[in-house]
């Protein structure tokens, strides 16, 4: 993973990060405040040994007591040092219970023995400090053995005394507070990469790319009206999402596909958008000045028609059973040189029919005829009809819809190319997010200074409007000879057509 891929999921789950912070950072205010301040207080006692006239006696009594300050430090907690502590100040506790609260320490090489305790009461707290320091002055000399003369060789003398403490030494509220933040980041930021690392739908295109090997030719923006305007290029083309379908246009142009050009686009479930997808891609097409021939291979659930709003009742079944030639039911569309086969009446066999050799020779006329062949095939997963299609078509284009397809499926749908023999050429990307961490579509610029909508100027009954009718009939009448050269008017009826339908 590169940097930008840990700031997408850090801008992705930023909520999540924020939530789980918040908790954690709460939940150390509640303990911090819920916890019973404690004073500290500490005592110094100093280790000697008693007499000594030479440098030598002394240094050898220096040495003694550095051996035996562990041993005094160890005495501190112990009940023979405490009872006394705890019968002078009339404490309502036990040795051991109170040697949880006194800790005795010396510092390497030293002879001073620090003596802290620690009690909510900061007075009571230096009090049990300066009473367990005098308490170990006196035990440790008594259990010293005595030198000649009667005393011990050892001596403590208490030289600092313990005073109340101003300020709790816990809670302590900044480091509580700072941990707690710590922990709370270092929790989101997990689940968070745990919740990428779990997430199994493709939502940018280097995840399809991983699955497909290959490459992304657009990403079409999610559009909440999509339904109320699927012919987005033909109904509003200065939009964002209709120049996304002109950016697929033109990176379909590049696709080397060794001089052929007829598509079948598909998807791996349905409902990814890929029959508005092939619609709107015909229009753009067609708009660039491309002859586009746009087929509804989707004998199941045909939709074209229905976008279109043309005659749907015969179609590419009729062509393909013999009922009816090519140029009876293509019909053209929207005044552009786009041309429109119908699905037709759906067949009990599906499959067969697209698979047939009169569908090979269909397409390869097709091609001839048409600068671009698009074919709206079904889903791959739920059936075989766009594999077995792609299989005469010069490559399949995959829709993928942003955060809705998961891995697996699109595995399996490009496994099913895969096994015909059938060439992915490229996937597109529909319903990516325009905002967030996933937006592909933001991201590419698409959109920037398309903010306007296109509105239809009132026509008028000026000169310059006859004008543009005679124009108008004229484009028509261009279209006839257009149809003409094609090989798809009424009036061809010669021998080679009819043998090549």
């Amino acid at each position: 993973m590169e940097l930008s891929d840990y700031i997408r999921i850090l801008r992705k789950n930023w909520l999540v990060i924020v939530v789980l912070t918040t908790v954690a950072l709460a939940a150390a205010t509640v303990f911090t405040l819920t916890r019973t301040p404690t004073y500290e207080s500490s005592s110094t006692v100093f280790v000697s040994t008693q007499g000594g006239g030479t440098t030598a006696e002394l240094q050898q009594g220096s040495n003694f007591t550095q051996a035996r300050i562990n041993t005094y430090v160890g005495l501190a907690a112990t009940p023979t040092v405490l009872d006394p502590v705890i019968s002078d100040l009339g404490l309502a506790t036990t040795a051991d219970m109170l040697a949880k609260d006194v800790k005795a320490s010396a510092a390497l090489n030293s002879t001073l023995i620090t003596i802290a305790a620690t009690d909510s009461d900061p007075a009571t707290a230096s009090a049990i400090a300066n009473a367990v320091a005098g308490s170990l002055s006196t035990v440790v000399p008594a259990l010293e053995p005595a030198v000649d003369g009667g005393a011990s060789p050892v001596r403590l003398t208490r030289v600092t005394d313990a005073q109340p403490a101003l300020n709790p030494t816990s809670p302590n509220v900044a480091l509580n507070l700072a941990l707690g933040l710590l922990a709370g980041l270092a929790i989101g930021i997990g689940v968070a990469v745990l919740r990428t690392a779990l997430d199994t739908r493709v939502r940018t295109p280097r995840d399809a790319e991983q699955i497909t090997d290959a490459p992304s030719i657009g990403a079409i923006a999610y559009d909440a009206k999509a339904k109320e305007r699927p012919l987005i290029v033909h109904a509003d083309p200065l939009s964002p999402r209709a120049e996304s379908f002109r950016a697929l246009r033109t990176n379909l142009q590049f696709l080397d596909m060794g001089g052929r050009s007829s598509f079948v686009v598909t998807s791996s479930i349905p409902s990814e958008g890929k029959s508005t997808t092939t619609i709107n891609l015909a229009i753009a097409l067609a708009d660039a000045g491309k002859r586009v021939a746009l087929l509804d291979t989707d004998l199941r659930k045909p939709k074209v028609a229905e976008y279109l709003s043309i005659e749907g009742g015969a179609g590419l079944t009729d062509v393909l059973i013999g009922r009816a030639k090519v140029n009876e039911v293509m019909l053209p569309w929207g005044g552009r040189s786009l041309y429109v086969l119908p699905a037709g009446k759906i067949p009990p066999n599906p499959s067969e029919l697209l698979g047939s050799q009169q569908m090979t020779v269909l397409l390869e006329m097709l091609e001839r005829d048409f600068d671009v062949v698009l074919c709206d095939a079904p889903p791959l997963l739920p059936v075989t009809d766009a594999a077995i299609l792609a299989r005469a078509t010069s490559g399949a284009l995959m829709v993928v819809s942003a955060g809705k397809t998961t891995k697996h499926q699109l595995t399996g749908a490009t496994e099913a190319l895969n096994t015909v023999g059938a060439k992915l050429a490229g996937f597109i990307m529909s319903m990516v997010p325009t905002r967030g961490p996933d937006s592909y579509y933001a991201a590419y610029g698409y959109g920037y200074g398309y903010g306007y909508g296109y509105r239809e100027l009132p026509a008028k009954t000026s000169r310059f409007s006859r004008k543009k009718e005679k124009s108008s009939a004229d484009a028509d009448a261009s279209e006839e000879v257009s149809l003409d050269e094609l090989g798809f008017s009424p009036r061809r009826t010669s021998r080679e057509s009819q043998r090549e339908v």
